[in-house]
């Protein structure tokens, strides 16, 4: 206990924290977007069910740091590439995610919306903890190797990310909300989403890709976005002249 108390300790939790609930924002956007689908009633239930499981993988993950190193080995060599399991797992992820970011963006804006049955709506229920385990499952691979890069002890990291998940379940309603009321934005975070998906392929691929830009550029869209709505927000209606009116 006294060594988590020491000055270097203090540090590295308040770092390793806020890195953790940088990562976590990705992670809160999806779902997000998945539980809009869902009734009101189970959208919380999903969001922190969703949330819950995150932190449980990676608690997990960290408990088997040595099975998580092994995923870096070598499984076979394709094109010039050799591919470890952590890559196949990135590669599977990000094409989930291009796919599921590129369906939702074709659903806002083509697809036709038929109000949902009773039985349909508990199958959605599963199938959206099951999507949000699959992703949780790759979101937590960074997650978990960026605690282990910042951090030397395990109680450290297991603290950052209960910090990081209490913030995010917080504020994962606030978020919901927010992307739900606007359209735009929803567009947006599935962009920002397939960026991500884009990314995750890059990297399984053997090529890395500096999170920085990709957050940077995240961050400067979203500000553009939120002083577009607050444009919006405070133009005036559109009066007409006297001759337009009706008479």
């Amino acid at each position: 206990m006294d060594q988590l108390l020491t000055g270097d300790a203090l540090v590295a939790l308040l770092t390793l924290s806020a890195m953790e609930i940088v990562l976590g924002i990705d992670n809160v956007v999806f779902i997000a977007i998945l539980v809009a689908r869902l009734p009101a009633a189970q959208q919380a239930i999903a969001r922190r069910v969703g949330l819950t499981l995150a932190l449980v993988i990676r608690i997990g993950l960290l408990f088997a740091i040595s099975w998580m190193m092994g995923l870096t080995a070598p499984l076979f060599s394709l094109v010039g590439h050799a591919f470890s399991g952590r890559d196949l797992i990135l590669l599977g992820g990000g094409l989930f995610l291009i796919f599921k970011a590129t369906w939702e963006i074709y659903d806002k804006l083509e697809a036709d919306h038929t109000e949902a049955s009773g039985a349909g709506g508990r199958a959605s229920f599963t199938w959206v903890l099951a999507q949000i385990l699959l992703l949780d499952i790759v979101f937590s691979l960074d997650s978990v190797i960026t605690a282990v890069g910042m951090a030397q002890q395990i109680a450290i990291m297991v603290i950052a990310m209960v910090i990081a998940m209490v913030v995010m379940l917080v504020s994962a309603r606030a978020i919901s909300g927010f992307v739900d009321r606007h359209p735009s934005v929803k567009i947006l975070a599935l962009s920002f989403l397939l960026l991500i998906g884009v990314m995750l392929v890059a990297e399984g691929m053997g090529q890395h890709v500096p999170k920085g830009y990709i957050y940077f550029a995240m961050a400067f869209s979203l500000a553009v976005e939120l002083l577009n709505l607050r444009y919006r927000r405070r133009q005036r209606p559109v009066t007409l002249h006297h001759r337009f009116e009706s008479r």
